[in-house]
Formats: structure tokens, sequence, C-alpha cells
């Protein structure tokens, strides 16, 4: 496994979508969005996706990686 972090919100959500990691459709559905839109993330955004990152086991986004 990769432990670099993430360089954009796509890759990681793209990480969390095609592992084996339990996921709410509200969480899937975000992820979806997170994968197709290039909109910058919001704080609120930006910290959901860094729990879900975290719960998965997965490294976080690099600083400033939010775009």
């Amino acid at each position: 496994m990769n432990d670099s972090p993430f360089p954009d919100h796509r890759a990681a959500a793209l990480a969390l979508l095609n592992g084996n990691h339990r996921l709410s459709r509200k969480a899937g559905q975000f992820l979806g969005q997170l994968a197709v839109d290039c909109t910058p993330m919001s704080e609120a955004q930006a910290d959901w996706l860094a729990k879900l990152l975290d719960r998965a086991g997965l490294p976080p986004m690099t600083e400033g990686g939010a775009a």
C-alpha cells in the first residue's frame, strides 16, 4: 500500500470508492461528486473527506491539496 498523501480530492475519493471500504450511501454520493467535480471543496467537505480517509486507514490529503 502506498502511504503517500493524496495530491487532490479526486484521487482520494477514487481510492475510497475503489477500495474495499464500508461506506454509507451518503458517503458514496459525496465521494462520487468529488471524483467528477473539480470545484474546490468547502472546509466542511474537506473535513468529512479527511475523516473518511482516516477511518479507511488511507493516507491524508497533501497540504493545500483540497483544490
